[in-house]
C-alpha cells in the first residue's frame, strides 16, 4: 500500500468525504477523532458506515480514525469501520492500545496504522510495536497533542520543529523501520505555506519517513511530489541495479567515479519500489 500522502476528512462531513476522493491523495482518513465535535460522534458513525458501504470502487484506500481507546468508544468506532480498509488509531501508548484493539483487528482482518508520541506516556512504549507488526501497517506521531502533554508553548520554530520534538519525531521513525512497517510523518499545520510543506516533506523523505499525514487537500500534490524519487534518482537506482546485475556475486563496484555497495543496492531497489 503506497501511503505518501494521507488526507484527514471529518467523518460527520459526507460532502467533503466525496470531494475528497478526487484530490489525488494515496489514502483518506474519515475522521471519527478530533475532527467530530463529542455530541456529533454517533452521527458521524453513521455516516462514516453508510459513505464506506457504498464505496465498494475507490480510488483510494479509505482508512478510518478511531477514538483513542481508553475513551471507551472502540466498540461503537470499530462497527462504524467494518467496510473500511484499514484503520487509524490515535494516541497509542505501546501494548496497552495494542492488546485492546488487537483482538477486533484479527476479528475483522484488519490493519492498522498507529498515532504514537502523543502523550509523554508513549515515548517509552514504541519497542512494543515490534511484538505486534503483523497487525500494523505504520507509525506516525503527533506533534501538536504532544504539545499540549507537556506544556509546550509552541513545537516548531521557522516551520522545523524544535528539539524536544525532533527526537520524538525520531524515535517514531526508528520504531516503524525496526517493526518493518511504515514511517509516516506527521502534518504540517500551516496548509496555505506550501513552500515551507515542500521543504518539510523533503526533509522527511531524507530522513526516511515514506509518506506524510496531511489536513487540507491543497497540501497533496506538494506532498506526493516529495516522495516520488525524480527522474534522475530513478535513473541512477537503475544503473546500480544493472551493475550488479552485470556482476554477479561481486559486493563492491565502482560506478561513475564512487564506490558502491550492498546498501547502495538496497536504496536503488527501495527507490524503484517508491517510483512505484
Amino acid at each position: 500500500m503506497r501511503l505518501r500522502s494521507m488526507l484527514f476528512v471529518p467523518g460527520d462531513r459526507p460532502d467533503r468525504m466525496e470531494k475528497a476522493l478526487g484530490v489525488g491523495a494515496d489514502a483518506l482518513i474519515l475522521d471519527l477523532e478530533d475532527a467530530v465535535a463529542p455530541d456529533s460522534k454517533p452521527a458521524a458513525r453513521g455516516m462514516v458506515a453508510e459513505f464506506l458501504k457504498a464505496k465498494t470502487e475507490r480510488p483510494a484506500p479509505l482508512f478510518v480514525r478511531i477514538n483513542p481507546v481508553d475513551l471507551g468508544m472502540v466498540e461503537e468506532d470499530m462497527a462504524a469501520a467494518a467496510d473500511a480498509d484499514a484503520i487509524m488509531v490515535p494516541k497509542a501508548e505501546g501494548r496497552a492500545t495494542m492488546e485492546v484493539i488487537a483482538p477486533y483487528l484479527r476479528r475483522m482482518n484488519k490493519k492498522a496504522l498507529l498515532i504514537t508520541c502523543e502523550t509523554p506516556a508513549a515515548v517509552f512504549t514504541l519497542g512494543d510495536y515490534a511484538l505486534f507488526k503483523d497487525l500494523l501497517i505504520g507509525l506516525s506521531w503527533g506533534g501538536e497533542d504532544m504539545a499540549v502533554g507537556v506544556g509546550a508553548t509552541a513545537n516548531r520554530e521557522d516551520g522545523i520543529h524544535t528539539p524536544p520534538f525532533q527526537l520524538i519525531r525520531s524515535l517514531t521513525l526508528f520504531a516503524a523501520h525496526g517493526a518493518g512497517v511504515k514511517p509516516v510523518d506527521t502534518v504540517y499545520p500551516a496548509f496555505t505555506d506550501l513552500e515551507g510543506l515542500a521543504a518539510y516533506a523533503g526533509r522527511a523523505r531524507r530522513d526516511g519517513f515514506q509518506g506524510m499525514l496531511a489536513i487540507h487537500p491543497s497540501q497533496i500534490p506538494v506532498i506526493n511530489a516529495a516522495f516520488t524519487p525524480s527522474e534522475a534518482e530513478i535513473e541512477h537506482a537503475k544503473a546500480i541495479i544493472a551493475a550488479f546485475d552485470a556482476n554477479p556475486g561481486v559486493g563492491a563496484l565502482r560506478l561513475d567515479g564512487r564506490m558502491i555497495d550492498m546498501p547502495h543496492l538496497k536504496l536503488a531497489q527501495a527507490t524503484l519500489a517508491a517510483a512505484g
